[in-house]
């Protein structure tokens, strides 16, 4: 979060937190305007779409499994491994809506983790899908973190006593041994 903050007028006050932008709703999110609603419903819509998409795609290629006659073991496995990984993609992508991953653990886990997320991209758009209804996804979280950055800013404006180079200088008078 930055240093501009912006005011129930509308306007930035200076030396406050700056909200976290969101992916397609950029600040929108937080007094709901510019469009807020209209872009929740499209990547409710978008998101939908895509699943759907990627579903008929992966149903090509489970065709394409059947004319090869691979056998039916092949098939359940396939059918398997993208269900799991779906599922797999939807919960991580949910987590990643309501808290932040850990940094130390992050590196090590996402890497081993991109391929079980591209193999299940299905179950992702369905987490962004889900999420939508309900809120701009990672609206939660971020709300959150910036009315807690807010408080302790304005804990801190309020601690302080006034500007100190407004003051004026104390009076110079004898010095004292």
């Amino acid at each position: 979060m930055s240093d501009e903050q912006t005011t129930s007028s509308g306007g930035p006050e200076r030396g406050g937190p700056e909200p976290e932008e969101i992916r397609f709703f950029g600040t929108t999110w937080v007094h709901h305007d510019g469009g807020y609603g209209l872009r929740r419903a499209a990547v409710a819509i978008g998101s939908l779409v895509l699943a759907a998409a990627g579903a008929a795609v992966l149903r090509f290629a489970f065709q394409g499994l059947e004319v090869a006659d691979v056998g039916g073991f092949v098939g359940i496995l396939v059918v398997a491994g993208f269900a799991i990984c779906s599922a797999l993609a939807f919960r991580r992508t949910w987590d990643g809506f309501v808290r932040r991953p850990d940094p130390a653990a992050e590196s090590a886990a996402d890497k081993s983790a991109q391929s079980l997320m591209l193999i299940g991209f299905i179950g992702s758009l369905l987490a962004y899908f889900c999420r939508s209804l309900v809120e701009a996804p990672g609206e939660k979280l971020r709300r959150t973190e910036y009315e807690a950055a807010r408080e302790r800013h304005e804990r801190r404006r309020g601690a302080r006593t006034g500007n100190p180079a407004a003051r004026k200088p104390k009076p110079k008078g004898r010095k004292r041994r």
